[in-house]
């Protein structure tokens, strides 16, 4: 840890308030943009760093930071959006369950269902690989199209045109059969 890092620290563990608030001030804006970074959502991105300055503040005598205390401050809000994420998967699986456990499973609907997998999977077999690929990344795995391109290392207008290519195909596969489909 450089030498400003740990004045800075040590003062703020003998309870000084002004050195406090100036890394708040310093930190709080670029904290808050990392966060939403990562978790695309302004409100819980000031939650979670306000959440780590108030703890920051209320643990400051125990913590103890080996490198520097930007890296800390830095690390701590990564941990905290990614367990922010993690927690909003859990909510939408168990809401995702739920709504499934609500379905109410009758002849009609298991032959619908049935009838619709089926198009779904004839209509993914057709596709070309990579146009396969980007379609599950998007739509099972939820990934967004800037991740898409960076995992398979394609631009991101190679995603949007593979993307095109998959939902007119499930369009017109879906049509043939009397359904409209949900964009």
């Amino acid at each position: 840890m450089n030498l400003r890092d740990i004045n800075r620290q040590g003062r703020i563990k003998h309870n000084d308030l002004d050195e406090f608030e100036n890394l708040f001030k310093t930190y709080y804006a670029p904290l808050c943009n990392y966060v939403y970074s990562i978790i695309r959502d302004t409100d819980q991105s000031e939650e979670i760093v306000q959440e780590f300055f108030y703890n920051y503040w209320k643990n400051r005598k125990q913590i103890s930071i080996k490198l520097s205390l930007k890296a800390y401050m830095y690390k701590s809000v990564r941990n905290s959006a990614l367990r922010y994420i993690q927690h909003k998967h859990i909510e939408e699986k168990y809401r995702m369950k739920a709504t499934h456990d609500d379905y109410i499973t009758s002849p009609t609907n298991t032959l619908e269902d049935t009838e619709l997998n089926g198009i779904v999977e004839n209509t993914l077999k057709q596709l070309p690989d990579r146009c396969r690929q980007i379609f599950e990344l998007s739509r099972f795995n939820g990934l967004k199209y800037q991740e898409i391109a960076d995992t398979l290392s394609v631009s991101v207008k190679t995603v949007e045109a593979d993307m095109t290519k998959a939902l007119s195909a499930f369009r017109q596969n879906l049509s043939q059969y009397g359904l409209s489909p949900s964009k």
